[in-house]
């Protein structure tokens, strides 16, 4: 950073700067968790003296802990874009309006754990359902470790209810897909060509103002040899919308390519990978009990509605935990 020429290029020298940033939290942190960690020794010879320090060890051991948990967790992710900001999608699948429903609260519950997280979200594209609910949504979340963490919520959710649209009041199974990929710009050494590609225009629909309803600036790109579709309706014009969508494709292909790789690897191991309608990875049920169970890890709690309301860290670090775990038995 300190070379001369370095903030020339904007584009290299942001990325340059923000994994300093990353890197200076994260020795910051380890300094601080290590200087604590040594004091804690005093402390504890302290509290064997003096009984009312007992309450300060306890909150000094409390801290550590919860401090150690998160510099754990960053060690995590070792992969080439887990460190940058994700593209997630969310699918409604097959049941109707139940589904449709189920895939938008599937969607406030992601939205919602990525602003727990710190994380800026920005919703790009809705196609909203016939009567109730979504056929797919994508949104871009913005933090560090954004396409780490939410690589653990690739998969099936599948949700087990009284159906709110059934006048019988019986009990429906819903199925959601959420597929991510990273946000990768430019710089990525990805090429696409042009002849590949299908760009269609459409008129907006849904909340955003007289402009989006009156013009046809909503983009759709179809990626004909992967059948790789994406679209963006949130910008005002159409030349943004063609942008956004065109950075939103550029990422799918890159974890299409990255799922390649994985499926080859898991090949070679004897394993089995499927993060399609296939695999359910998690099941939400609220009738006739209330339970949250991962299937991979068997991650369990019963309060459903707290995670519905975006607690997911107990179901992601378990899932990372997991993967570290095989990936170092292998």
């Amino acid at each position: 950073m300190g070379l001369p020429g370095f903030w020339d290029d904007q584009a290299r020298a942001a990325r340059v700067s923000a994994e300093h940033a990353r890197a200076a939290r994260r020795g910051q942190a380890f300094a601080s968790l290590q200087q604590d960690t040594d004091d804690l020794e005093e402390l504890l010879q302290m509290a064997d003296e003096d009984g009312s320090m007992d309450q300060e060890l306890e909150e000094q051991l409390a801290s550590i802990e919860v401090r150690l948990g998160e510099l754990e967790e960053a060690r995590l992710f070792s992969g080439p874009y887990d460190a940058g900001d994700a593209v997630v999608s969310v699918h409604g699948g097959t049941g109707g309006t139940d589904s449709q429903d189920w895939a938008e609260m599937l969607l406030r519950t992601e939205m919602r754990w990525a602003e727990r997280r710190g994380m800026a979200t920005e919703l790009v594209e809705v196609s909203e359902g016939e009567e109730a609910g979504i056929k797919s949504a994508t949104f871009v979340a913005r933090g560090e470790n954004a396409y780490g963490l939410f690589s653990a919520e690739k998969g099936v959710h599948r949700l087990v209810r009284i159906s709110p649209f059934d006048a019988a009041a019986r009990r429906h199974t819903s199925f959601a897909l959420v597929e991510v990929s990273p946000l990768v710009d430019d710089a990525v050494d990805f090429e696409i060509d042009e002849s590949d590609l299908q760009i269609d225009t459409y008129r907006a629909s849904g909340a955003g103002g007289q402009h989006v309803n009156k013009t046809d600036s909503a983009v759709r790109i179809t990626h004909r040899p992967t059948k790789t579709v994406v679209q963006c309706q949130n910008e005002r014009s159409q030349s943004s919308n063609k942008a956004t969508a065109m950075a939103m494709l550029r990422s799918k292909l890159v974890e299409l390519e990255e799922q390649r790789r994985r499926d080859e690897l898991a090949r070679e191991k004897g394993e089995t990978q499927d993060v399609g309608f296939g695999s359910q990875i998690r099941s939400y049920v609220l009738q006739p009990y209330t339970m949250v169970k991962d299937h991979r890890t068997g991650e369990e709690m019963g309060d459903a509605q707290r995670v519905l309301d975006g607690d997911l860290d107990r179901f992601v670090r378990a899932e990372l935990l997991r993967r570290a775990g095989t990936a170092g038995a292998a």
